[in-house]
């Protein structure tokens, strides 16, 4: 997508829901109130690790003017990762039974989504760019053929760079990512990087949700990070009632707001 004619823009963005629907919810309420959002765009990580996929599902599809990235957990349900021999995720031991229940989450998230989840992750974008005024944003779910890792400084550098080549009249880039479930805003020279965190799943210790804001006029750049508080007790309830595979793991790192692992027998 090319927006070099418009001067201002602003979107609106929501990522790694990991199928809390309530949190979810709460964003929506959240970007509906705001004025002059001229687009949402959800960046991945949308069904798998929660107890509401289906729900998230039915959401995500009443959402107008919205585009959809691909995340690496939405990959793992097009591709049916459970059916690989000795599968595993982002370098994990496929022994560790960490790694073992999250396949497991993976094949009960595709069978609850089914075909019309599956098709409704295919016509997702790998990334989104754009040009507005003097300013070239893209927008991916981690980095260009490795959806498991954001980039480096030094790969965001090196983007920039190759990126510059191709759009001379930008002033400033800006790289925006999730996956890491970690808020992210840095600044090296005329580069920006940002990671509004995870809307349904935090692994920063802030339990509360996250919705982000970007606006750019020509080459100013303004980023807005809400954290908001849900039905938090609700979700921790919704996860205990379905007990989805790997929920014991969830409930602590929903509860924590931090990869708890540790806690779980």
């Amino acid at each position: 997508m090319s927006n070099s004619g418009k001067k201002t823009l602003t979107i609106a963005l929501i990522t790694d829901i990991h199928g809390n629907i309530h949190a979810l919810n709460e964003a929506i309420k959240i970007i509906e109130a705001e004025k002059g959002i001229d687009q949402i765009v959800c960046m991945g990580d949308n069904f798998s690790l929660g107890s509401a996929p289906v729900q998230v599902l039915e959401k995500l599809k009443t959402l107008e003017n919205t585009i959809f990235i691909r995340g690496n957990h939405d990959r793992y349900l097009v591709e049916r990762i459970w059916e690989y021999d000795r599968p595993t995720i982002e370098g994990m031991d496929p022994d560790d039974p960490v790694c073992i229940d999250i396949i497991a989450n993976e094949k009960w998230t595709a069978e609850q989504v089914g075909q019309e989840g599956i098709d409704f992750i295919r016509k997702m974008k790998m990334s989104y760019f754009m040009n507005v005024g003097e300013t070239y944003i893209e927008i991916t779910h981690a980095w260009f053929g490795r959806d498991e890792a954001p980039p480096s400084q030094k790969e965001a550098e090196k983007w920039r760079d190759h990126e510059q080549t191709k759009h001379a009249h930008a002033q400033t880039f800006v790289f925006v990512h999730g996956h890491t479930h970690l808020p992210r805003d840095d600044r090296f020279g005329n580069l920006r990087i940002f990671c509004p965190g995870s809307t349904g799943l935090p692994f920063d210790e802030d339990k509360r949700g996250v919705v982000a804001f970007l606006k750019v006029q020509d080459a100013d750049v303004s980023y807005d990070v809400r954290r908001f508080d849900y039905n938090f007790d609700l979700a921790l309830k919704d996860l205990e009632e379905k007990q989805p595979p790997f929920y014991r793991n969830l409930l602590s790192t929903l509860k924590y707001a931090s990869i708890r692992n540790d806690l779980v027998e």
